[in-house]
């Protein structure tokens, strides 16, 4: 990571709101640098027409608008999918699994324009500074990335919109005052913290949940829909096979529609706090849901449990932002070899905030109702259970007779 070349040209992670549009202007200040702008649609719902507007106002010539859902979901949620990943037993990683995609595309277009640094706008406090950067360096350790949050004076709103007005940025009116929480989104999630939000003992308003309906406003009648996977990954909806970002986008409308994937959650940032945060994830909640149902008929009880034990770790690789380490690859390997024969059809039932797995069928299903039916049978023999007890019961009754032995009841 060399920081001794001057810096000529940035790429910058540009949303077009207010922090990064006073992060474009002071980057070509402070470093009298040619700023490059890159703004991804990873389906948090924005128009990114202003973006490029507010870009080409700033003076910059060179503006990259990307179309990333399908990449987003085909190369990075769907691998994460197919591993269960659930950080701190809730937590579906929304915010975590957009940033390596964000992260590869800074690099690549510092390639393509012979930048010498990338910048981002996470702040010193949070998780996504680490998971930006460790991304960076992971594929091009020598490029400079640059954090304002952790170099500038502008340490207050106040001062921020000031720096703005000075420089003709324009300052919406809803940006004036204290923002009541902050928002991060994708076709994944929504994630809403700070502020309003910050006292854990208080239940979020309702206005913090934008893409699902409260459950008691949801249908009075459960709506049933089918998932068809294919090697781990889902591929059709209903019968219709649509594409990973077009699945997706349509499970989050049924999910907002029955209040599916509400989440108020207290968890432990990478950087050493607590944060609370509200979390949407609708589409995501029953996909999730979906891939156990199938992974129960068709993955090997060995397997699955390996799985169960690896899932964490894979987890907090991704929350803490590994995701381009040898570990998390590794971790990957192993789960899509598991996946081989996760393939068919999963039912399920949407009603009033909840999803459950009412039927899963399979042509690699593992089940066999001959060896689990309560009638007569030819296939297994209740006797061969008695010397299994007795195998492994051996040890439990060698310890009870050494402590019967040393007179130790406890």
């Amino acid at each position: 990571m060399s920081t001794s070349r001057p810096i000529n040209k940035i790429v910058l992670a540009y949303s077009g709101g207010l922090d990064t549009s006073v992060i474009l202007k002071w980057l070509q200040e402070e470093y009298n640098a040619e700023v490059v702008t890159f703004t991804a649609d990873l389906g948090q719902g924005e128009e990114l027409g202003p973006a490029r507007a507010k870009a080409e106002a700033a003076g910059v010539s060179e503006i990259f608008i990307e179309d990333l859902r399908e990449e987003f979901v085909r190369d990075f949620v769907y691998p994460m999918v197919r591993a269960n990943a659930v950080y701190e037993g809730l937590y579906l990683l929304g915010t975590s699994i957009a940033r390596p995609l964000i992260s590869k595309r800074l690099v690549e277009i510092a390639h393509e324009t012979g930048a010498d640094a990338v910048a981002h706008g996470a702040t010193g406090k949070g998780n996504d500074q680490v998971r930006f950067e460790l991304g960076v360096y992971a594929l091009d350790p020598d490029l400079r990335v640059i954090a304002p949050w952790r170099e500038w004076d502008l340490t207050s709103r106040t001062k921020l919109i000031e720096y703005a007005e000075s420089r003709g940025i324009d300052v919406p009116t809803d940006k004036r005052g204290e923002a009541p929480f902050s928002v991060d989104a994708n076709l994944w999630h929504t994630s809403s913290e700070g502020k309003m939000l910050e006292d854990p003992s208080e239940e979020a308003f309702e206005m913090v949940y934008q893409r699902t309906l409260r459950p008691e406003d949801a249908p009075d009648q459960p709506e049933y829909i089918t998932l068809e996977f294919e090697a781990g990954d889902a591929v059709a909806l209903n019968g219709e096979a649509l594409s990973p970002a077009k699945l997706l986008t349509a499970l989050n409308e049924l999910g907002r529609r029955h209040g599916i994937g509400r989440l108020d959650l207290v968890e432990n940032r990478f950087v050493g706090m607590k944060s609370r945060g509200i979390y949407e994830t609708p589409g995501g909640e029953i996909l999730m849901a979906a891939h156990r149902g199938i992974e129960q008929l068709t993955l090997d009880r060995g397997a699955g449990h390996l799985k169960d034990e690896l899932m964490p770790r894979y987890a907090k690789l991704v929350y803490e932002g590994f995701w381009f380490s040898p570990e998390r690859e590794m971790l990957q390997a192993a789960i899509d070899k598991s996946q081989e024969f996760v393939s068919g059809e999963v039912r399920l039932k949407l009603y009033k905030g909840s999803v459950n797995v009412v039927g899963r069928s399979s042509p690699a299903s593992l089940y066999s109702l001959e060896h689990v039916t309560f009638e007569d049978d030819d296939v297994y023999d209740q006797k061969d259970a008695q010397g299994f007890i007795r195998l492994n019961a051996l040890r439990l009754q060698l310890l009870a007779q050494r402590r019967r032995r040393l007179g130790r009841n406890d």
